[in-house]
């Protein structure tokens, strides 16, 4: 059997609820056993560790987007932390920075990513990274803060082989999503030959970046099989020797808690 992973989803947005447990069902049938739901703002990080609790299929992560950084509370360190030590959160974020809309001015996006770092250090968890449209800014901030001893994954890349290659070095993994399934994405999939295969994850960031044959529908974990047989063709690897070793990787990155999960 095919076991899969969707290590990046927001099942917590309003987009799916009306109809979760049928959104869910379609994935086990796909084959994904196991989701990471990650935390957005606040209140999407206590929603995401209520899903986790509510359905065995799914891990958490809190975290503050970039996007959310201005909107935070006095207090949203300790609500944050608080949630982070759940025995259902499985990482801290997404956290990072998103230079391309700006919603949050850039001082702030810093404040909170550096502070959500020094989170993800205190509970020994790994770190989720959003990165738009800065990733050398990005880069530089992960040199200078301590890094989890599991350090992260950079979420849906977007940078080129130099960029990954530094933030292999960081000893973060790389999860690539729909976007590697797009006619134009040659580069991303070019990335595949570069990426170490024990160091690569594969997500859908739903309700967003939908594959090739469902773009501009909305997104879920279902589809991250498009994006796994997308790999393997390219690589011209076996499907299911591709998805063995990356279930290895996650349950590695987000530690034995995922296995239960399954």
């Amino acid at each position: 059997m095919i076991v899969l992973i969707d290590t990046h989803a927001h099942l917590d947005f309003p987009k799916f609820k009306n109809d979760l447990d049928k959104v869910l069902g379609r994935a086990r049938q796909a084959g994904v056993e196991a989701i990471i739901n990650a935390g957005a703002d606040q209140r999407s990080s206590k929603n995401s560790v209520a899903l986790s609790r509510k359905y065995p299929q799914v891990g958490a992560s809190v975290g503050i987007h970039p996007h959310s950084a201005a909107e935070v509370g006095g207090s949203w360190m300790d609500e944050l932390a608080s949630l982070a030590g759940s025995d259902t959160v499985l990482a801290v974020g997404e956290m990072g920075l998103d230079y391309y809309r700006n919603l949050s001015p850039r001082e702030d996006q810093e404040k909170v990513f550096r502070e959500q770092l020094r989170l993800a250090c205190r509970v020994d968890k790994p770190a989720i990274i959003h990165s738009r449209d800065a990733h050398e800014e990005t880069l530089r901030i992960l040199k200078e803060e301590e890094l989890p001893s599991r350090v992260g994954v950079m979420h849906c890349f977007s940078g080129d082989r130099r960029l990954a290659g530094d933030f292999l070095d960081l000893g973060f993994y790389i999860s690539l999503a729909g976007p590697l399934t797009y006619p134009k994405s040659h580069a991303l999939r070019d990335l595949l030959h570069y990426i170490p295969e024990d160091r690569l994850l594969f997500e859908t960031d739903a309700p967003y970046l939908s594959p090739q044959a469902y773009r501009g529908k909305r997104n879920e974990p279902a589809y991250v099989k498009l994006v796994y047989e997308r790999a393997a063709l390219t690589l011209g690897q076996d499907l299911e020797k591709l998805a063995e070793q990356v279930y290895i990787n996650a349950v590695r990155l987000f530690s034995d808690q995922l296995v239960d999960r399954i």
